[in-house]
């Protein structure tokens, strides 16, 4: 059967074989940074162990640091449903502060790959800079669900600076001793401040 004749299929067929291509960069790119070093690596070494031209590399991944991230539509829903779908009486800030423990903090016992990837992360400037432009591009998103979730209007300024701290928390506690108590702290601030404006968030 052509192309022309097998109705959706073939988008279908091409869809998946981008998405392949796609995860077969990243995968490469990460295992090289993660060998050697965000820094020395380059682009025609990822497109090489990928198998791809570096032209296909860069219709993915505009620029460098994209390897490294890989997931940002899944990042914003899971960080959605953590202020849609928290438990009965959990505060969105108290929901907030779980999504950025469990999310952008490893903890001990966490799996290896995950911690590998956080250190990468953290350990490289362009790479803890890229990551922290890509979690406040959610603000606007964040604070439609905080506002929806709080019975507040859309555009309430409160709710995008909820969404924003939330959202600038983890790199506020970087270079503290205790960066998952300090996380807690800031989210005891937001938390207090929340309450005080809105018993029903």
């Amino acid at each position: 059967m052509s192309d022309t004749d097998s109705g959706s299929a073939p988008v279908g067929r091409r869809e998946r074989k981008k998405a392949a291509t796609r995860q077969a960069i990243a995968d490469a790119a990460l295992r090289l940074f993660l060998e050697r070093g965000y820094d020395d690596v380059g682009i025609r070494e990822i497109a090489e162990a990928a198998d791809v031209s570096t032209t296909t590399l860069f219709k993915h991944f505009p620029v460098k640091e994209a390897l490294v991230f890989d997931e940002d539509a899944d990042r914003e829903a899971h960080l959605l449903a953590t202020v849609r779908e928290r438990p009965k009486g959990q505060s969105i800030p108290a929901a907030l502060r779980e999504h950025a423990l469990r999310s952008r903090m490893a903890t001990t016992g966490s799996d290896a790959p995950f911690t590998a990837y956080l250190d990468l992360v953290n350990s490289t400037p362009a790479l803890r800079d890229y990551s922290q432009a890509m979690w406040l591009r959610h603000t606007a998103a964040l604070a439609q669900a905080i506002a929806e979730e709080s019975g507040r209007p859309a555009d309430d300024p409160r709710c995008t600076a909820l969404a924003h701290f939330a959202l600038e928390a983890p790199r506020a506690a970087r270079g503290h001793d205790d960066p998952r108590q300090a996380i807690t702290l800031a989210f005891d601030l937001l938390e207090n401040g929340w309450q005080a404006l809105a018993p029903a968030g």
